[in-house]
């Protein structure tokens, strides 16, 4: 987002918050249906963008002065609930040694602040209880506990363990660190290097989050080489800025209480922040900026994973088309090169025109043949209907079968990937529709019925009406048939002579009535719409795939979800 310097600082607000809510609204759109390599990991980064989006990111700017959310987080046996309980100065939270301890995150805050967390404004997707100390139960809800102790300005979250043996327990860990305005992370003197907490905090520097870490239990004549090997640690992974509190390692009094004064130094700290006005305001913009930038990422992501599904779904859109696009070029090539002169369609057309007669009458002058036609084909309608339902048959059988061939390629091929695979699940689309068969014969026939309209509006007019009542006009429509399947004459050798022989006698009666340019422009038009129908008998066998692709990925997902991500980035430069 790029405001405008003539906006006012509501105005600007305002369209911040339009844009997270559709930033939002957009994510929850970009389902990525299609199962594709890394798509689980881009899922969750979706997820993940979401509930940053609707625990933190929204309620801060709905409310930017709010109260801070500090969240101490942790590994299992941390002692991150002891911790908090000495912050309190009473138990409010349950510590001990049966693992993982904190299952129900608990909220602290003082009592003047209550109007700002028992209502749903931050972590809505949990349930709320509040004035009881927290119990172990499942983390299905938030305990918001009003404790006097607790600044004004600043609260206190206890959340399940990072790395808790439970799933449910550590989704819910990443989702309120993801809620934090600043991190108290605590760790321990012999696990301060593992992989799991580093991965968080690592992930808090990307996000450039206030963290101060709390290394607990550290043997006294430890601290100084510990302490100084943390620190380093810290330095290296671009977490310099990390205040660092160390509890030596103590025993519980009879309650599990820490000494208060060894939180003391953390408790000051937070003091200061919650009373200073700026301090937090500070504190919220950093932590805002943070949150912007790291979406941006996230939601330039879930834009590539978007462009990916939508790139794979016109792969499978091709894949089934392509087959039969190729099939329906086959039936034209068999439709014009002369192959379906062949067989019974060949045998009826010459029982039709008697070929010895015709090649005879096509040596005499366009007058005596055209007289010569009339006289041999008046009265013989039975012959034209016996060539007509001839080419029908033909035709339909290489239809059906380049429509298997279109079918079988097509499974195949979408049943070599996975995302083709699970959108077939049990269906078998191996061979042609149910209803093919019989779309195929009715297409052909209203081709041919077309076929014949297109000769009664050519032989309208009253020079060429007597030449049509002489000829017929089913005698015309068949012939013109044949002169469409034999536009390239394919045919060889003795076929050349028979077959090829009757497809010129079918040109040069049509030339007789019609003469020359009308022929080829009414062959022409025949062969395109038997063309048009073909493409459309295929594209309706095709649809049994790519209806299953209908919805799925739109170009336009990913495109949005690329804008936002640079808007994202533009607006956390200027927090």
């Amino acid at each position: 987002m790029n405001p405008n310097p003539s906006e006012g600082p509501a105005s600007r607000h305002a369209a911040e918050i339009a844009l997270l809510e559709t930033v939002g609204r957009d994510l929850r759109g970009a389902d990525l249906p299609l199962e594709l390599t890394g798509v689980e990991t881009a899922r969750a980064g979706i997820a993940g963008a979401l509930a940053q989006l609707e625990n933190y990111l929204l309620p801060r700017l709905r409310s930017l002065d709010a109260p801070l959310l500090a969240v101490v987080g942790g590994s299992t046996g941390a002692g991150k609930s002891t911790l908090v309980n000495a912050l309190a100065g009473r138990p409010v939270t349950r510590a001990g040694a049966v693992r993982p301890t904190t299952r129900r995150p608990v909220l602290l805050h003082h009592p003047e602040d209550a109007g700002w967390f028992e209502d749903r404004r931050i972590l809505p997707g949990l349930s709320r209880s509040t004035g009881e100390p927290a119990e172990a139960g499942a983390a299905t809800s938030l305990t918001v506990v009003p404790e006097q102790s607790v600044p004004s300005g600043i609260a206190l979250l206890d959340t399940p363990d990072i790395d808790s043996v439970a799933d449910e327990n550590r989704r819910l860990a990443g989702e309120l660190l993801d809620a934090a305005d600043l991190w108290i992370f605590v760790t321990t003197a012999n696990r301060y290097a593992d992989a799991v907490p580093w991965a968080l905090l690592l992930d808090a520097a990307s996000r450039d989050i206030l963290v101060a870490v709390v290394l607990d239990r550290v043997p006294t004549d430890a601290e100084d080489e510990v302490t100084a090997d943390l620190e380093a640690m810290l330095q290296a992974h671009g977490l310099a800025e990390a205040l660092l509190f160390v509890i030596p390692e103590t025993r519980l009094d009879d309650a599990g209480m820490l000494p208060a004064l060894l939180v003391e130094p953390l408790r000051r700290w937070l003091a200061g922040i919650a009373f200073d006005a700026a301090s937090r305001a500070e504190v919220a913009r950093r932590t805002l900026s943070g949150a912007v930038k790291a979406l941006a990422v996230k939601v330039d992501a879930a834009a590539q994973a978007a462009h990916d599904q939508h790139v794979a779904v016109r792969h499978l859109r091709s894949a089934a088309e392509e087959p039969y696009r190729r099939a329906a070029q086959r039936v034209m090539d068999s439709a014009q090169d002369g192959t379906l002169l062949r067989g019974e369609v060949l045998a009826r057309w010459q029982d039709f025109v008697g070929t010895g007669e015709f090649f005879r009458a096509l040596e005499q002058n366009a007058g005596r043949m055209r007289d010569r036609i009339g006289a041999f084909l008046r009265g013989q309608p039975a012959p034209a209907v016996r060539v007509e339902h001839a080419i029908e048959s033909g035709l339909q059988a290489v239809i059906v079968a380049e429509a298997g061939n279109a079918a079988e390629e097509a499974d195949r091929r979408w049943r070599s990937e996975p995302a083709g695979r699970l959108l077939l699940g049990g269906d078998d689309l191996s061979g042609p529709g149910a209803e093919f068969e019989q779309a195929s014969a009715a297409a052909i026939r209203d081709w041919q019925r077309a076929l014949l309209a297109m000769i009664q509006a050519e032989g309208s007019n009253r020079r060429l009406q007597a030449r049509m009542l002489s000829f017929g006009v089913n005698g015309a429509g068949v012939a013109l048939m044949v002169v469409v399947f034999s536009m390239t004459g394919g045919l060889t050798g003795l076929e050349l002579g028979i077959a090829g022989g009757s497809a010129v006698i079918g040109q040069k009666l049509l030339e007789a009535v019609f003469g020359e340019d009308a022929v080829r422009r009414l062959a022409r038009r025949a062969r395109e719409d038997l063309a048009t129908r073909c493409e459309a008998l295929f594209a309706a066998d095709c649809a049994r795939f790519t209806d299953r692709l209908v919805g799925l990925a739109p170009a336009q997902a990913a495109a949005d979800l690329r804008d936002h991500a640079q808007s994202l980035l533009r607006l956390g430069q200027l927090s």
